[in-house]
């Protein structure tokens, strides 16, 4: 148990996994760069599984005057211990990263340092919380990572495993999204409605899509499986899965019919002859 008190188990083998290659990854650190040690042995060397971690970890990245440490760790222990597949999802997340970031030259990068991931690891706690009917805190909570990690994801909103928010600024998904397993997101991305309607009004964003840098969806449409959406794109009509959609407005410029998933590739180019400059 660490010294906030956090008792979060990972029975995952996914999660037993990189916990593993994490603390390898923090042990070598720590011996190459001396003045990491203390943080390095906090953030990951003190703890004795994966979950502990990133629970310890999300504490100390929001945790200021109004909502002390000891606060948010209630809150961060009750909703993994209540939801198991909160810390699984965060491996997979991680996971994900690993395999499509060229960034990430270890496991313990993108766990310490990347905004999205935790971005993402909190709303999966906030969005706990919206189930239970505990809307205000996950609201606080929702506030809290706008203005730590500058990605704005409204706390009622399903996400899936294996999901990559690639830097994370300027990312804003609204209240009836929807986004599912393998997605990549990168930054300045929004999932938003079109006006001032109101009930579902937003994106639905199926399984392996790719949503490149500034893309702008809107509107209760969706973006089938296997798509991807060019970057600055702006899409106003359903997406069919597999196709390729890019301008403004958006339009079909390919098909990825034969490729693996865009998300997973995360190659953000376009298929030359199916758009002019």
């Amino acid at each position: 148990m660490d010294t906030l008190g956090l008792a979060v188990r990972d029975p995952s083998p996914v999660g037993q996994d990189l916990w593993r290659t994490l603390c390898a990854d923090a042990t070598r650190v720590a011996a190459e760069e001396k003045t990491l040690r203390v943080f390095l042995n906090e953030s990951v060397l003190s703890h004795d599984c994966f979950g502990s971690a990133l629970a310890a970890l999300l504490v100390r990245k929001l945790t200021d005057r109004v909502m002390p440490a000891d606060r948010l760790a209630v809150t961060v222990e009750a909703a993994m211990e209540a939801d198991p597949g909160i810390v699984q999802s965060a491996a997979a997340d991680l996971a994900a990263i690993l395999a499509r970031d060229p960034a990430a030259d270890s496991c313990l990068t993108p766990f310490l340092y990347f905004k999205g991931y935790h971005a993402l690891q909190w709303h999966r706690v906030a969005h706990w919380l919206w189930g239970q009917g505990r809307h205000n805190l996950a609201h606080f909570l929702q506030s809290r990572v706008s203005e730590t990690f500058a990605v704005d994801i409204h706390p009622a909103v399903p996400v899936g495993r294996g999901v990559f928010i690639d830097h994370g600024t300027g990312v804003v998904i609204g209240e009836t999204a929807v986004i599912g397993n393998d997605v990549s997101i990168l930054q300045n991305v929004t999932l938003g409605g079109t006006g001032k309607e109101h009930g579902d009004r937003h994106p639905k964003v199926r399984d392996g899509v790719l949503l490149a840098a500034g893309a702008k969806v809107l509107g209760n449409i969706v973006v089938g499986a296997h798509a991807k959406v060019g970057a600055g794109s702006v899409v106003l009509k359903d997406v069919p899965g597999c196709a390729t959609v890019a301008g403004i407005p958006a339009r079909i410029v390919g098909w990825c019919r034969d490729e693996v998933a865009p998300a997973l590739s995360m190659d953000q180019s376009l298929q030359q002859g199916d758009y002019s400059i």
